[in-house]
């Protein structure tokens, strides 16, 4: 089973739409829906919070914690201004006619 690598820039850009999508969800289902692993990925994660495009928040979960992200506004518009436009220019799956070319 062949994985396709995704430029960090892209995982960067599922996170933020699929926190958009469905608002706020915990780490395991984020992670698993974006097909990420949290040992590799998980610098992501925290850097795309530091910088105020995703918040994180812990609530108790029993005697463990749960964490869950939401997107913020400025995730929002980041998308919008910065990811789609670039995901038009340097699509994931180039045409055949661009690989020969």
């Amino acid at each position: 089973m062949s994985h396709e690598y995704r430029d960090r820039i892209y995982i960067r850009k599922d996170i933020i739409l699929k926190l958009a999508e469905h608002g706020e969800m915990n780490q395991t289902s984020l992670l698993s829906y974006c097909g990420l692993n949290l040992m590799k990925h998980k610098d992501i994660l925290e850097s795309l919070e530091r910088k105020g495009f995703i918040k994180k928040t812990e609530e108790p979960w029993g005697n463990k914690k749960m964490i869950k992200y939401a997107v913020t506004q400025k995730g929002r518009e980041f998308c919008k201004l910065v990811l789609e436009p670039y995901e038009e220019v340097f699509p994931r799956k180039q045409k055949k006619s661009e690989e020969q070319g």
